[in-house]
């Protein structure tokens, strides 16, 4: 994120398409209501920074932030009573967003807030005690360290292609690359693709911008360049390198239902078509891959950053099984084969993680974009739904922050504009990752612990060197070439057998299944009162989630045990341990607890007592996240323990109070499998859009696809009320071609003018299935004509001292709000002045001072709004003046209507014009 920069505003009508009103300067954060403005439940007014905006098919909620909200990786997004309301597209200014009501109205706008990234936008951040944080040991050093540079010299060059049309965006996308490779390698190398996250894509020296494309005179950004450090130690290891440019999409994923992960997906594999025909014709390579070694696309790895973690994501599955074309940029063979994806910082709005694909996935402990740390479904998605094989890793950096794993977005080193994501604020300063905290990385160390863990993980998925497993797999090992950096792991997948899961059909006593996402506070698991947030529980669309639970503990007395009993035993034949993801409170130290099992006759055995400390955190911090523990099997063995049929697992405390969450417990034995990817069904949703007619009732089912090549597997289907956002979900058995996914929507036809209206559908795997497109409807457009709207003088030529004011009316009520938006134009000579007008009124609404006196015309941020709410004809606008002393002739002033969606004044749009006499 960039702050104390300047962000580009290309025209002051930009604001108006973002429905700015009165209140649009940026000096200013809590504008005034409008005349005629509406309201929330009961008529009560909007939040501070809120206002309801537009009117007619496309009536907008409109937030302002009262400072820049930069443009990052995580959603905005609009919530209401603890609901989405949905994604807001934001303004040209940094600072307003707008979001389409869809026909809820203004009555169902309680409690609103702004969230991004689990981190609320919308209200200032509670000081949380400053109680120091502490690192945890060293880990023991891995008899492998995979941070050495290798043998080869490496060589850099770029490729420039021609740019390439994809769905669902009007301006075209580069296809640009800068490839790193070793000199003097022999016969075909192993290829790792980058793909760099969501960022600003334009600049010129301090002004920035998120546009597509450029404009003249303007730069692009080059984030694809920012990850050189990382691409040079796996060249020097071997391995031909290649970072793509996603610039293009970036400045034009703000409309895409899946925040542009599609997208990415069809550029990965665009290049990895092109790598796939030069290595087969090395003549008709660019000069920088001509230079480089031959590119074994058998031997693929992914890597992406935030936004191009889901994309990289997106990718593998989209290689494993296709998405329906009309979605997709890249319709060629698939002659590749993708052997794993590093995920760094990465989004997941789908929460649809391949199963089948081993992932590693880096989670920021100080990450101030994607601050909820959401990427960790992209291991506890993965439980129960693949065959099991593909280890999915998640890596803990304590003290990383989300953009200095590239130096391109990393202050100092970076050629545009740059900063530090996570906001430092100076009068509460962080615990743990205030910049001087001594929990905080530079990002000279965070940039090479995060190349040493890229490189780890090429090490195991694509070279199958099992030494530096104990890295990844949460067996406690560090890897020195990323001191002094802590690094923590856990995983599941790869040789971990049967176990307790929490959503695997167990009962709870001396504990409570908990639930990761509810709105009742009572049923969650963090519930109220915690010091910052889990990535475990990071929301997902819906306000309650089936199928997502842990297993809460709480003691004041050390000895009463907490028992997980399977619903049918368990099998630990062949495991060497019980490996247990849980996890305490941060900062807190020595929370004590026995394992026991007991087998199916009813034979116990204690394996052992675990220390469990907690991460260093804060209250802006997810550091809620589970350490892997390990206890050996030998005590059940030495027993005589049946293994092979275990009934519970009993968690006693030892210590005398304490909290303690368990995510999960697994037989577990060392070593990597052969990753087995089994033909699962896929499951995309699509969109349809259809005219809401006259009269009748027509019936639209939701279009949803169920390809791949047989079997069938399970989705949890969510249906969302247009009008309140609840959400029902139901299980559904789904196989290729099949039509179990059926959701019909009733239209009934009239004659009213109305808004436009979704009907949403949102699609997780939950076992033996994936997910491509999760997300999509039926919207239903609003076809009948608006009313006529006119502006009427009510008070159009007065004395000094007295307010100008204009109504403006409907041809006839309707039930959706309506609205206009006027910008100051130039009048007729001489004009009212900045002195002519309440200078309060004026600082409230422009942010700007009298002086120097000049024309109101002069003012880009001067606006007046009139809104009509739902029901009734008509809304006044007024425009203060002040008498003074000085005799002067008659001042006019005139405003032009703008249109909503371009900014500019509207083509035989209304005006106000008035004039003001002396009163002298």
């Amino acid at each position: 994120m960039v702050r104390a920069r300047r962000i580009w505003v290309t025209a002051a009508a930009l604001l108006a398409v973002a429905g700015a009103s009165p209140g649009v300067a940026v000096a200013h954060s809590q504008p005034p209501s409008p005349p005629g403005a509406l309201t929330g439940d009961g008529g009560a007014p909007l939040p501070p920074g809120w206002r309801l905006a537009g009117g007619g098919p496309e009536p907008q909620l409109v937030w302002r932030s009262d400072r820049p909200v930069p443009m990052g990786d995580a959603r905005v997004e609009f919530r209401a009573g603890g609901r989405l309301l949905g994604v807001p597209r934001p303004a040209a200014d940094g600072h307003t967003f707008r979001l389409p009501l869809d026909g809820r109205r203004a009555a169902e706008l309680r409690g609103l807030e702004v969230w991004s990234g689990g981190r609320r936008l919308d209200a200032r951040e509670a000081a949380g005690a400053a109680s120091a944080a502490r690192l945890p040991a060293p880990l023991p050093a891995n008899g492998v360290d995979p941070g050495k540079p290798g043998a080869y010299r490496t060589k850099t060059g770029e490729y420039g292609l021609k740019s390439v049309r994809l769905p669902g965006f009007s301006a075209p996308v580069e296809m640009r690359a800068v490839v790193v490779a070793p000199v003097g390698a022999s016969g075909k190398r192993p290829l790792a693709l980058f793909l760099h996250g969501r960022h600003y894509t334009c600049y010129k020296g301090q002004d920035i911008a998120g546009e597509w494309p450029c404009k003249a005179g303007t730069k692009p950004v080059p984030s694809h360049r920012g990850y050189l450090r990382d691409q040079k130690l796996l060249a020097s290891q071997g391995y031909v390198t290649v970072s793509i440019s996603a610039n293009g999409i970036n400045g034009q994923d703000f409309a895409a239902e899946d925040g542009g992960a599609q997208a990415r997906s069809s550029l990965v594999r665009l290049h990895l078509a092109r790598w796939a025909g030069w290595a087969e014709h090395p003549e008709t390579a660019p000069k920088a891959v001509r230079e480089a070694p031959r590119a074994d696309l058998s031997r693929v790895l992914l890597v992406g950053h935030s936004r191009g973690g889901e994309g990289v994501n997106r990718a593998a599955l989209d290689s494993l099984t296709p998405p329906p074309a009309e979605q997709d940029g890249y319709h060629g063979p698939v002659r590749w084969n993708i052997r794993g994806t590093v995920l760094i910082g990465p989004t997941v709005f789908g929460q649809n993680p391949v199963p089948d694909v081993p992932s590693m996935t880096i989670l920021p402990g100080c990450d101030g974009d994607v601050s909820d740390l959401q990427g960790e479904v992209y291991v506890d998605g993965t439980r129960a739904v693949g065959n099991g094989t593909a280890l999915h890793s998640a890596v803990y950096m304590i003290g990383a922050n989300h953009n200095f794993f590239n130096s391109e977005w990393t202050p100092g080193q970076a050629t545009a504009p740059a900063d530090d994501d996570f906001f430092d604020d100076s009068e509460h300063r962080d615990a743990v990752c205030a910049k001087r905290a001594a929990t905080r990385l530079t990002a000279d160390q965070q940039h090479r612990a995060g190349a040493t863990y890229i490189a780890a993980a090429a090490r195991l998925f694509v070279a199958g060197d099992d030494r530096v497993r104990p890295l990844l797999d949460g067996s406690g090992k560090r890897a020195p070439s990323a001191d002094p950096a802590r690094v923590l792991s856990h995983a599941v997948g790869a040789r971990r057998g049967a176990g307790f899961l929490p959503d695997g059909g167990v009962s709870v006593t001396g504990g409570t299944l908990c639930a990761a996402v509810d709105p009742s506070p009572a049923k969650t698991c963090l519930g109220t009162g915690a010091k910052g947030a889990s990535p475990h529980f990071a929301l997902w669309e819906t306000p309650r989630e089936a199928g997502r639970h842990a297993i809460a503990l709480r003691w004041n007395r050390a000895g009463t045990p907490a028992r997980v009993t399977a619903k049918q035993p368990v099998s630990l034949s062949g495991a060497k341990a019980l490996a247990l993801r849980l996890f305490v409170p941060p900062n807190t130290r020595g929370a004590r607890l026995d394992v026991t099992l007991t087998d199916a006759a009813g034979k116990k055995a204690k394996l052992g007592r675990v220390t469990v400390d907690g991460l260093p955190g804060s209250q802006r911090t997810a550091s809620y996240w589970a350490r892997e523990i390990r206890v050996p099997l030998s005590a059940a063995e030495r027993a005589g323990l049946d293994l092979g049929s275990v009934k519970s697992m009993e968690l006693t405390p030892r210590s005398a109070s304490g909290r303690a969450w368990l995510m999960d417990a697994w037989g577990w034995r060392p070593g990597t499998p052969a990753v087995r990817t089994d033909a699962l069904p896929r499951v995309d949703v699509g969109r349809t859009t259809v005219d809401e007619g006259d009269s009748g009732v027509r019936t639209y089912r939701v279009p949803v696809k169920v390809t791949g090549r047989g079997g069938s597997g399970q989705v949890r289907v969510y249906v969302l009320d247009p009008a309140t956002g609840k959400a029902t979900d139901r299980l559904v058995t789904v196989r290729p071609g099949g039509q179990d996914i059926d959701v019909p929507v009733e239209v009934k036809g009239n004659t009213r003018y109305d808004t436009d209206t979704s009907y949403d559908v949102l699609v997780k795997a939950v076992r033996g299935a994936v997910v491509g497109s999760y997300r999509g409807g039926i919207t239903v457009r609003d076809d009948d004509p608006a009313p006529t709207m006119t502006v009427t003088p009510v008070a159009g030529d007065v004395t000094e001292g007295q307010p100008l004011k204009w109504r403006v009316s409907l041809s006839e009520a309707v039930q959706v709000d309506m609205g206009a938006l006027f910008q100051v134009a130039p009048a007729t000579a001489p004009e009212l002045s900045t002195k002519d007008v309440p200078a309060s009124w004026l600082r409230d609404t422009t942010g700007e001072k009298p002086d120097p006196v000049r024309p109101l015309s002069k003012l880009s941020g001067l606006y007046l709004w009139a809104d009509i709410p739902a029901g009734r004809t008509s809304a006044d606008l007024t425009l203060p003046t002040v008498k003074d002393r000085v005799r002067e002739s008659k001042e006019s002033v005139r405003f032009r209507q703008i249109d909503m969606l371009t900014g500019e004044p509207k083509a035989g749009g209304l005006e106000l014009s008035g004039s003001v006499r002396d009163a002298s």
